[in-house]
């Protein structure tokens, strides 16, 4: 099959780390020693300081590189477009590159090796992110850090008008929205993402939880379905009619959560692992007054995504195929999973939020609405496709002419018509 760039175009000098002596060159590939590459990231920090323990048991010897998102994206670009088999474990992001990766087949078919496996258990991930690491079928990766979407509030504020418990459904939201700002002049009643690509992901569970999706059942664009202008309108219209004064349309998290954590909002739907910027007092003036809760309902039900941010995936040219699935059967593995939950890392295996241990570091009900989210949730937050950043553009217009009052369901009709040739596009 061609292979394609997969993102960036300038490879980055990687920061290698040799935890222990090793050859190089392909030889390597087919020895004892697993070459991985990380992100960097808190998981990838505490799997570093854990692996003096994986070494000694399995007799293995690991060699880590450690890159930024952006030398991450040119360092896969240019090996795995090379066809290179020095990579052996590779840690990617299945919702923006993994179809990418998958249809080039630079992803090595993991479907026997997960599945056959009783010890790894490979039915306790969560069927959300599992479904964005499995591609025609198959498995491609296995998901380790999770994000979901929940609904932070102002507690202070609900009781001063009057409510005993957060929104539990959309049109609740609306309701207690409107009744906050009125009792609280300067506050907005709401306040998401704003911008054309940004807020496609934190969109999509109110898409979800009207019953739409990006696209149907046969793989045709279908944001302008009924489902999906209503959802388009509903979010739009809470923006507009509820949201900050003078809103800007090109907010991402950061604008939002500022908003949020200066005490200007009631409510605010994002992901659950952004938390600790509303929780923690040196970032946020009302970190003793945040709740959390589910994502309200919707006609139909309560549909947030349930996403992987990050997952493990083996290269599908690496000589060292069957190494390189005992390093992510230790570093996937319940234990592992566990300990890194209990260290604020979100997980994908359902047995560690079961498990108080897995829960006691989160907020008491940032665990209940994340258990309550994984349990309906949807495995993707924007366009399956490779080129995701346009795909986000096309779909998050309809997003910004409902903020600013535009007809939406007319915007609808064009991003669907536009988001069709797109996706024929690319099926070419």
């Amino acid at each position: 099959m061609r292979r394609r760039a997969v993102i960036g175009t300038t490879l980055a000098a990687a920061i290698t780390l040799g935890l222990t002596a090793c050859g190089g060159g392909d030889d390597a590939a087919a020895s004892n020693t697993v070459r991985v590459t990380l992100v960097n990231h808190v998981w990838s920090e505490n799997i570093k300081k854990a692996l003096p323990e994986f070494e000694k048991q399995s007799g293995l010897k690991v060699e880590v590189t450690q890159l930024g998102e952006d030398q991450l994206s040119d360092q896969y670009n240019v090996k795995l477009n090379a066809g290179s088999s020095d990579l052996d474990v590779m840690m990617y992001r299945p919702l923006q590159e993994g179809k990418l990766f998958a249809s080039n087949k630079y992803l090595a078919d993991l479907t026997d090796k997960a599945k056959s496996d009783g010890a790894f258990e490979f039915g306790d991930f969560q069927a959300g992110p599992v479904q964005a690491t499995t591609h025609e079928d198959k498995v491609v990766g296995v998901p380790i850090i999770t994000e979901q979407e929940v609904l932070y509030y102002r507690k202070d504020l609900l009781e001063k008008s009057g409510f005993t418990a957060p929104p539990t459904t959309l049109d609740q939201l609306k309701a207690q929205a409107a009744k906050v700002e009125a009792d609280n002049p300067g506050v907005a009643g709401f306040v998401s993402r704003t911008g054309k690509a940004a807020a496609v992901t934190q969109f999509s569970s109110f898409l979800y939880s009207f019953g739409g999706d990006f696209v149907d059942a046969s793989g045709k664009a279908s944001v302008n379905t009924e489902q999906a202008k209503q959802a388009y309108a509903y979010y739009g219209g809470l923006l507009r009619e509820h949201g900050p004064e003078n809103v800007s349309t090109d907010m991402s998290w950061s604008e939002a959560m500022a908003i949020f954590t200066q005490g200007k909002a009631a409510f605010y739907t994002e992901a659950n692992s952004l938390y600790k910027n509303a929780t923690d007092p040196a970032k946020s003036k009302v970190s003793d007054t945040v709740g959390f809760a589910a994502f309200p309902a919707g006609p139909a039900g309560s549909k947030p995504y349930n996403i992987p941010s990050w997952a493990l995936g083996i290269n599908d040219a690496s000589k060292n195929q069957d190494n390189a699935w005992k390093f992510i059967q230790w570093a996937a593995g319940k234990e592992q999973a566990l300990a890194q939950q209990k260290a604020g890392v979100p997980g994908a295996r359902a047995s560690v939020w079961a498990n108080p241990e897995g829960t006691a570091t989160f907020p008491k009900d940032l665990a209940e609405a994340t258990t309550a989210s994984t349990a309906n949730g949807v495995g993707h937050d924007r366009p399956l496709v490779v080129k995701v950043a346009q795909a986000r553009e096309i779909v998050g217009q309809p997003i910004v002419d409902a903020i600013t009052g535009k007809d939406s369901a007319a915007s609808a009709d064009a991003a669907n018509e536009a988001f069709q040739k797109f996706l024929d596009d690319e099926a070419k």
